[in-house]
């Protein structure tokens, strides 16, 4: 069985990725990464060092990916618009509500990534539209004293990339195996989802 020099290349890279942030781990950051470079690399930077927000995005894609070009494309609208008018909103409120937003969002989008099941496109615009809202509420609320909507803009440029990306990469897979790859990525998004949710009912109890 070959392997694409695309999926080498990509396989390769997380890979990297992974074992960079366990050797070099960044300084935690609550709420708002600071850059140095300005309130739109502060939302970038927010976004890409957040792993509550990350995964998700990452998990959008996948799912748009595995439905095809025409979700993909939605998604890849929908998503930074839902996302800013969380933000705009979040930027307004006077608190953050407390709900487990991140553990759901790993348990749902991995497992409908797992299950593969075969959505219509409306309601996988409907799914996106509600995680970019919500995620973007959560930001625009830590934003709302730093880089407000510059940073928010920030964050809706590299969601647009980054949706781009992952979605057309998984459109292009071919062979039977890449996609039941992409199935099992998403179980452990799920896992990794049910564990948060598991600590959470710890913490509280």
């Amino acid at each position: 069985m070959k392997i694409s020099h695309t999926l080498k290349t990509f396989l390769s890279f997380s890979v990297l990725v992974v074992l960079t942030d366990f050797v070099f781990p960044f300084d935690a950051a609550a709420h708002l990464v600071t850059t140095g470079m300005g309130p739109v690399y502060d939302g970038i930077g927010h976004l890409l060092l957040t792993p509550e927000d990350l995964v998700p995005v990452i998990a959008v894609a996948l799912l748009a990916g595995l439905r095809g070009k025409n979700p993909g494309r939605r998604v890849l609208f929908f998503l930074p618009v839902a996302w800013l008018a969380g933000g705009f909103a979040g930027l307004m409120a006077s608190g953050e509500p407390i709900v487990a937003m991140p553990a759901l969002s790993f348990l749902i989008l991995g497992g409908l990534i797992a299950a593969d099941l075969r959505l219509p496109d409306n309601f996988t615009t409907v799914l996106v539209t509600a995680v970019g809202i919500m995620h973007g509420f959560y930001n625009g609320t830590a934003m709302a004293g730093g880089p407000g909507v510059s940073g928010l803009l920030g964050i809706a440029a590299i969601l647009f990339t980054l949706v781009a990306i992952v979605s057309a990469f998984v459109v292009s897979l071919q062979a039977a195996w890449t996609r039941v790859a992409v199935r099992i990525t998403g179980s452990w998004i799920a896992a990794v989802g049910l564990l948060m949710l598991g600590w959470l009912i710890k913490g509280s109890g």
